[in-house]
């Protein structure tokens, strides 16, 4: 009978084994991202990035809880203390009085003079960065009201919520205090209501813009590559392509090329055109064009970013208002041409690869410019303060400032594991 028992148990098993071989195992999400083509150029470029936006919290930090010293005329700074208890929030895997140490040539550690506690202030190469971008900010205030107004055409409501774009109020170039220097002050195109939540608010286009004035940034490359002489691609196919520039290394199969050359010569609607009320989403043809869009959206909003690049978190929070019934981060990995997704720093950042060349913006604006040269005193690290170090010894320093120095760096061995820190 138990013979009998394991025979049956045996013949119901077998169907339920067959059937588990034969489902195809699905790529998750993750598995996706690990396996996309990695662009050294690219990765480099953030490795040294993610660095820099450390570097930025602290600069905020310091610049807005700014607590003035004994004499008027010195830097803002904020106790060490204070810096140390937001470490786990700063992402400071070793503390914040290890990570100033690294960069000395933009923070400096001292004992305040009444206070008798460390404090920490910017280097005044790091304030004279600061104030660099904050002019060429206020300098390209006509262009900051552009790219908002070409935000807003982008949504089909005109309509974006105020707390997206202060997610990426950094990325677009604009002030730290846009609702009145921007916003309040061009009544003619910009108003605030109230959002669908409470306490929140919507960035309404109030005035209509001239269609002809809202061109998508690819229309430049379209009309440069038309007039080429060498041209031997068809006008009717650059009329719908953008431009694909891949990693180095990455294999093209004959079906990837093939699908690429379809996918460019497809019609799609631009981001500033009206979408019609009906459309034909549910078909597979309509699920290509909406791609397609989707795909012309994410690059002219690139395109309106100082620097070309964004986190994808950010980018995400747009995803409704822009009427994307898509995953971003996978309409990222699918055009490996047109957009590069890393994910040093543990967090998806996306870059549009046409706009660099060996790392650097090929058409740098000045406030890319200067952030570039905060960027640049993030790479130096401690090279050069040792020198610098000695010869202030030599010299002999005065003691009148007020400042007492408190920064002890250690030897290179130290010097070396700390820059190779793990986020």
């Amino acid at each position: 009978m138990a013979t009998a028992t394991i025979k049956r148990l045996t013949a119901t098993l077998k169907p339920t084994i067959t059937s588990a071989t034969i489902i195809r195992r699905k790529t998750t999400s993750a598995e996706y991202v690990a396996s996309r083509a990695r662009d050294p150029t690219f990765e480099k470029l953030m490795d040294k990035y993610k660095n820099l936006l450390k570097v930025i919290s602290i600069q905020d930090l310091i610049l807005a809880t700014a607590t003035p010293t004994s004499e008027s005329n010195n830097p803002p700074s904020v106790p060490l203390g204070f810096l140390n208890r937001l470490s786990q929030k700063l992402h400071l895997n070793r503390g914040a009085t290890a990570f100033l140490r690294k960069y000395p040539h933009i923070f400096h550690i001292f004992n305040h003079p009444t206070k008798f506690e460390p404090f920490c202030t910017l280097q005044l190469a790091a304030l004279e960065i600061f104030d660099h971008e904050s002019q060429a900010i206020n300098a390209s205030i006509p262009l900051v009201v552009d790219r908002l107004v070409r935000l807003l055409s982008i949504s089909p409501t005109k309509t974006l919520p105020l707390r997206a774009i202060f997610k990426v109020w950094k990325e677009l170039g604009l002030p730290d205090d846009f609702e009145s220097s921007v916003i309040a002050k061009n009544p003619n195109l910009f108003a605030l209501d109230d959002g669908n939540e409470p306490n929140t608010h919507v960035l309404k286009l109030v005035s209509e813009v001239d269609k002809s004035s809202l061109i998508a940034s690819v229309e430049d490359w379209r009309l440069t590559e038309c007039c080429r002489e060498d041209c031997d691609v068809d006008r009717t196919v650059i009329r719908y392509s953008f431009k694909h520039n891949y990693p180095p290394g990455m294999r093209l199969r004959e079906s990837f090329k093939a699908k690429v050359k379809e996918w460019q010569s497809l019609p799609y609607i631009g981001p500033y055109e009206e979408m019609p009320i009906e459309g034909t989403r549910r078909s597979k043809f309509g699920m290509k064009k909406m791609e397609k869009r989707a795909a012309g959206i994410v690059h002219e909003f690139l395109s309106l970013t100082v620097e070309k690049m964004v986190e994808v978190e950010k980018i995400s929070q747009f995803r409704k208002w822009f009427e994307i019934d898509l995953n971003i981060r996978d309409l990222f990995l699918d055009h490996p041409g047109m957009f590069y997704l890393s994910t040093k720093g543990k967090r998806h950042t996306v870059f549009l690869r046409e706009a660099y060349e060996r790392g650097c913006l090929i058409q740098p604006n000045p406030v890319y410019e200067a952030r570039r040269k905060l960027l640049n005193l993030v790479n130096m690290g401690r090279r050069g303060m040792l020198r610098r170090n000695a010869k202030l010894k030599n010299v002999g320093q005065s003691e009148g400032d007020g400042l007492e120095e408190v920064e002890n760096y250690e030897d290179e061995e130290l010097e070396e594991a700390e820059s190779n820190e793990e986020d």
